[in-house]
């Protein structure tokens, strides 16, 4: 991957290692993936940002991200 990949927690410029999957199951069903980046110091914080709300969440590396997320 040519482009260098940010990690998405606010004010975070560091490049992501590592991808956060998650859906709101209240508005997607389980076809639906969304993507948050993340470097090595936010992964769980992202992680547990968004299980605490109840929503599906799994990691995986930047080259594992599925092709249908986003």
């Amino acid at each position: 991957m040519s482009e260098e990949l940010v990690c998405s927690r606010k004010a975070c410029r560091r490049q992501a290692t590592r991808a956060v999957l998650w859906r709101n199951p209240r508005i997607h069903d389980e076809t639906r993936q969304k993507v948050w980046l993340a470097c090595d110091e936010h992964e769980s914080v992202l992680r547990d940002h968004l299980s605490v709300r109840g929503f599906p969440v799994r990691t995986c590396g930047i080259d594992e991200i599925p092709a249908d997320a986003g």
